[in-house]
């Protein structure tokens, strides 16, 4: 197991990262903003759960199996690509909710949510990079099975940036409740988080190999 010291050391390097928003963070904002602050929080745990499908396979050494094959990695790349278009295509074309009579439109069921934020960060191929290349970096064999402090630190880094990820969800949803009795905001709530989703697929899809 980690030393007390590597996991302070290690939870300030990761506070450092997790406060700056990324593609995760964009994503959930989105989410917040269409559809409140539930959803946002819901997708939140959807996200992290993808993040632990990494953190798991950083620990069996399956991610170093995936990124070391450009076939692999290729059909991890366009399908979290597609997911994403596929998601952003169907927010900009879903009817738009009366934003003077509805406070939040209708959402899917939250069971869905959370799948869905689940599939988009389990099937990032970036979030797969950056465990491999982040967590060995605070692993020192002399303190125990390597697998085993990955493996900590991974869920360390996953409680931490759920932690973070809500206080967004929190903050994006409650000023989508505050705008969302203007009249023209429904609809460019919905494309924005549309559009976020289409350029979180596009980014995936250019991510290159190696990277």
């Amino acid at each position: 197991m980690p030393d007390l010291p590597t996991l302070l050391a290690f939870s300030v390097a990761a506070l450092a990262l997790i406060v700056i928003p990324g593609p995760s963070v964009l994503y959930i904002v989105a989410r917040s903003l269409h559809q409140g602050r539930r959803a946002g929080l819901v997708s939140a745990l959807g996200v992290q759960t993808g993040g632990l499908v990494h953190v798991l396979a950083a620990t069996l050494g399956v991610s170093a199996l995936v990124l070391s094959s450009a076939l692999l990695f290729s059909v991890l790349k366009w399908a979290g690509a597609a997911y994403l278009i596929v998601l952003g295509l169907r927010t900009l074309r879903a009817p738009t909710p009366d934003a003077l009579t509805v406070t939040v439109p209708d959402a899917p069921p939250l069971t869905r949510i959370y799948r869905q934020g689940a599939v988009v960060n389990a099937l990032n191929p970036k979030t797969a990079l950056f465990f491999l290349a982040f967590l060995p970096q605070f692993v020192h064999p002399g303190h125990g099975p390597v697998w085993a402090q990955t493996l900590t630190l991974g869920l360390v880094f996953l409680g931490l940036a759920t932690l973070s990820d809500g206080a967004y969800a929190l903050l994006a949803g409650s000023l989508g409740q505050r705008w969302q009795g203007r009249r023209t905001f429904a609809r460019r709530q919905q494309q924005v988080s549309g559009g976020v989703y289409l350029a979180l697929g596009v980014g995936t899809a250019l991510i290159p190999h190696g990277s």
